[in-house]
């Protein structure tokens, strides 16, 4: 007898009318890890290298960035990339990915970088935070060492995080190029570092441009380390011209529970804030690791986003009707006939391929009986003796 099988969509009563399956999701969480482990069990066993998940019997490592990640894809019914939106959106998580105390963290800020510099050196910025960040860059110091392909490479193999100031975020697809942004790993992640603007009876108020030089990234460095903090914590979503949306939420070396309470946080925002119609507008959600198939969480029993889009009777009706009227009129042209602007039936020109085909085989012939007289001509001509050059005569001498 076979089993009973569990539905991937859910229908409440009150609220949205669809939600995630929690048991369906921890079911898929713990499949996916245990597949992706049993996998790396088989190569450590095939080349004899150490293994970098944990077994069941281990604590979790705090190396997450070593281990492969876990994704979430999002799968909706229409486009949802957004032309306007050039940064990655964040995401809260209840569980961070970047926790890891000896991960490395590379600031791009504007210029000056001097500025920052000082800032994370100085005494009031956390000191746990600052031995994380490795190197502080400007812009102006990527452009003059880092446009190589090679530089940039051993730039990326440095750090493990890239935190940019989200005033330049948008020149550096330009500058780094498919190095950082061919995928989305290290892709460097929007950081507001600037000083916040003062307010006066609820309005913001512009800089002049002096203040703008003096101020410029002039931070204090606690609110510095708190956007820090905050965006290394956050997962971040990149649309992409597709109906296909990828986003990290874990490592292999987690535990199904920790996952799945990631990818219910992801995808409670995916639908709110990413797809139009929100969950009338998703498809399906999988988890899947970095070489494993995806497993579904939720499957979409409707394919469609609103009611117009299926047809109606009267509608197919319509179409059918449509399909019939052109039918006629292209048996209309096989018979020789075709409406013209103003209603009135022309007669096309009637072809006769028999006609045609006699014509070409009777210039064929010419052709041949033409070639055999030239043949003709020239053996004659071969037998004519001809006329050697005259030579000149001598003049006769007068006696």
């Amino acid at each position: 007898m076979s089993p009973t099988s569990t539905a991937l969509t859910v229908r409440v009563e009150n609220g949205s009318p669809y939600q995630l399956n929690h048991e369906q999701t921890l079911k898929a969480s713990q499949a996916l890890l245990k597949h992706i482990k049993s996998s790396e069990k088989e190569k450590t066993k095939a080349t004899g290298k150490k293994s970098l998940i944990k077994d069941d019997d281990d604590s979790e490592g705090d190396e997450d960035s070593t281990s492969p990640p876990i994704w979430l894809v999002l799968t909706t019914k229409k486009h949802i990339v957004d032309q306007k939106r050039l940064k990655p959106s964040k995401i809260p998580l209840p569980h961070p990915l970047n926790s890891s105390a000896n991960t490395t963290i590379c600031l791009i800020t504007a210029d000056p970088q001097r500025i920052y510099k000082d800032l994370v050196a100085s005494p009031a910025f956390p000191a746990a935070l600052s031995k994380r960040i490795s190197k502080v860059v400007g812009v102006k110091k990527i452009q003059n060492k880092w446009t190589q392909y090679e530089a940039q490479r051993k730039l990326y193999a440095e750090h493990d995080i890239f935190l940019a100031d989200d005033r330049i975020v948008t020149r550096l697809p330009q500058l780094l190029g498919k190095t950082f942004y061919g995928n989305t790993i290290k892709r460097p992640i929007p950081v507001s570092i600037q000083p916040a603007l003062a307010n006066a009876e609820g309005k913001r108020i512009t800089r002049t441009e002096g203040e703008k030089g003096e101020t410029r990234g002039a931070a204090q460095p606690k609110t510095i380390a708190a956007a820090i903090e905050k965006a290394i914590q956050c997962t971040y979503v990149h649309l992409s011209p597709s109906t296909q949306t990828s986003i990290r939420v874990g490592y292999s070396n987690w535990s199904a529970e920790k996952l799945a309470e990631n990818i219910e946080a992801v995808v409670e925002v995916l639908v709110e804030k990413f797809v139009p119609k929100k969950w009338r507008g998703v498809k399906a959600f999988h988890v899947k690791g970095a070489e494993t198939a995806a497993l579904p969480i939720w499957l979409a029993s409707e394919m469609w986003v609103d009611e117009g889009d299926v047809l109606g009777e009267e509608e197919v009706k319509t179409i059918e009707e449509a399909k019939v009227s052109k039918k006629r009129k292209g048996r209309a042209l096989v018979n020789g006939e075709v409406e013209g602007e103003k209603g009135k039936k022309q007669k096309l020109l009637e072809s006769n391929d028999d006609k045609l085909d006699e014509e070409i085989k009777a210039r064929k012939e010419k052709l041949r009986l033409q070639k055999l007289e030239a043949m003709v001509d020239e053996d004659a001509d071969s037998f004519i003796p001809k006329a050697s050059k005259k030579s000149k005569k001598p003049k006769e001498i007068a006696v």
